[in-house]
């Protein structure tokens, strides 16, 4: 059931009574290195070196919470650092559901220099088996019956070694025989597949449009063509982040494209600000928020965690002080 957080409650910012479920095939710890600056060929002296619970289902997650959900988790996990991420999860107050693998949970690396530029380095994650494959397929399925005809579900991220690329798209058509609402950010074939089960939602950013699109998206008009576009392969609603830039939304195949603009702001880190705004449109579509509140609140979770002090820990003033800053501009179709 959600949480009572009083910052998102009354006027646009409801706290809905939905199950969330955030779904992670490809977990990892997340490791930030702070040092003055970073020199290729070159011996450094970490400045500070932190490690969190990660992934982008883990950022989510995390989101949820600041905005006053309670949700649950699940991911295939494996070895110290898999032991690592569930403990992590249950600290902040995240229900997690771990799947046992073999092979240990990757670790993704973070390195902030001095001047501001963030450099990652994403480990592929461990091979699965068939069997584990399965396993969590069926562990998944449990959850969704769970909370059939209620929940929302949120799948979210790479695929490990071994998954196959179609695994997003049979959970979605599971989580949506339940009766859930499916919500997709995924990237590659996998996205690509997936659109033709469906989702409810699909987030892709610039770059993961472009690929499964086949053309570049370089204006934000462009973008508002490629949410269109998504519809159109499968998805009921879709929006398209632009980074800095802002993002596009379209909540429905007959309605405009709406466009939110990106906040002035020095970021500390873009980690995860992609799966805040995911988070930010998980909640506002469960609370019944409008399409323009949905889009200003999604812009605003992703504004919030530029700031936080590691993917995922977003401060829930700063949503709402960002919120108040964002007008949504719907985009005038094209010839």
């Amino acid at each position: 059931m959600a949480g009572k957080n009083p910052l998102f409650a009354g006027k646009g910012g409801v706290v809905s009574s939905a199950m969330f479920l955030c779904v992670s095939a490809n977990p990892a710890i997340d490791k930030r290195i702070v040092l003055p600056s970073l020199v290729p060929g070159e011996i450094h002296r970490a400045r500070t070196v932190e490690n969190f619970p990660g992934g982008k289902s883990t950022h989510v997650a995390m989101v949820l919470k600041a905005l006053g959900e309670q949700p649950h988790w699940i991911g295939m996990c494996g070895g110290a650092a898999g032991e690592q991420v569930l403990s992590g999860l249950r600290s902040l107050g995240i229900e997690p559901h771990g799947v046992r693998v073999k092979s240990e949970t990757r670790t993704n690396l973070e390195i902030i220099a001095d001047s501001g530029a963030v450099t990652e380095i994403r480990e592929p994650g461990g091979f699965v088996t068939p069997d584990e494959v399965g396993a969590f397929e069926r562990e998944c399925k449990n959850l969704f019956e769970q909370g059939a005809k209620s929940a929302t579900i949120i799948f979210s991220g790479s695929l490990p070694p071994g998954a196959p690329t179609d695994l997003y798209a049979r959970l979605i058509a599971v989580a949506r025989s339940c009766g859930c609402r499916t919500m997709l950010d995924a990237s590659g074939e996998a996205l690509r597949v997936a659109l033709h089960a469906q989702p409810d939602f699909v987030k892709p950013n610039r770059e993961e449009a472009a690929g499964v699109l086949k053309r570049a998206i370089d204006c934000k008009d462009a973008a508002g063509r490629a949410v269109k576009d998504l519809i159109s392969l499968g998805a009921r609603s879709a929006a398209v982040s632009l980074g800095s830039e802002g993002m596009l939304y379209a909540p429905t195949a007959n309605s405009s494209a709406l466009f939110a603009p990106g906040v002035p702001l020095k970021p500390r880190s873009t980690v995860g600000c992609g799966d805040a705004a995911l988070a930010g449109f998980a909640h506002s579509i469960a609370a019944g928020l409008s399409s323009e509140e949905t889009l200003r609140m999604a812009t605003a979770c992703a504004a919030a965690n530029c700031l936080a002090d590691s993917p995922g820990a977003v401060r829930a003033e700063a949503i709402r002080e960002f919120r108040a800053q964002i007008c949504v501009e719907t985009l005038r179709a094209g010839p």
